[in-house]
């Protein structure tokens, strides 16, 4: 899948989520529609978002557990809608997509957040996506 599509992805799994998550609208109804705003998508792109949104709602408990630790003194329902799913969607990317670099991950989910987000939304997703996977290089450094 070629990278714009990846983005555009990126961008309606966001739409979608933000729905399901502050507007409590169900899922399956909310998928089914692609918003016009997103020139250029393709059946790739729509399949990659359903994919985010299906992983991210498999393992949300999980992911917002990671929110929730490394974003100290923040709880999750203090967080805008904005970046509490773009984070979900970039932890779901680095926990269950290796074939995605972090690296690129995390850049999408900063262009993302600038994007859709406030002046600080951006700033605040890399600090906390770059502290989890400090937190998991450390870890797996203890192991060793």
């Amino acid at each position: 899948m070629n990278r714009k599509q990846r983005h555009l992805g990126r961008e309606l799994a966001l739409q979608w989520l933000f729905q399901i998550d502050v507007g409590k609208l169900p899922p399956l109804e909310v998928t089914d529609d692609v918003p016009d705003n997103l020139n250029g998508i393709e059946e790739e792109g729509v399949d990659f978002a359903q994919q985010l949104v299906r992983g991210v709602l498999a393992e949300q408990a999980r992911i917002d557990e990671v929110i929730t630790t490394y974003s100290r003194g923040w709880a999750l329902s203090r967080l805008a809608g904005i970046e509490r799913n773009v984070l979900r969607i970039a932890l779901f990317e680095i926990m269950e997509m290796p074939d995605i670099p972090d690296s690129v991950t995390i850049d999408e989910a900063v262009e993302v957040a600038k994007r859709y987000g406030a002046e600080e939304s951006s700033k605040f997703v890399n600090g906390i996506l770059g502290a989890y996977l400090r937190g998991e290089q450390a870890a797996i450094e203890q192991e060793e």
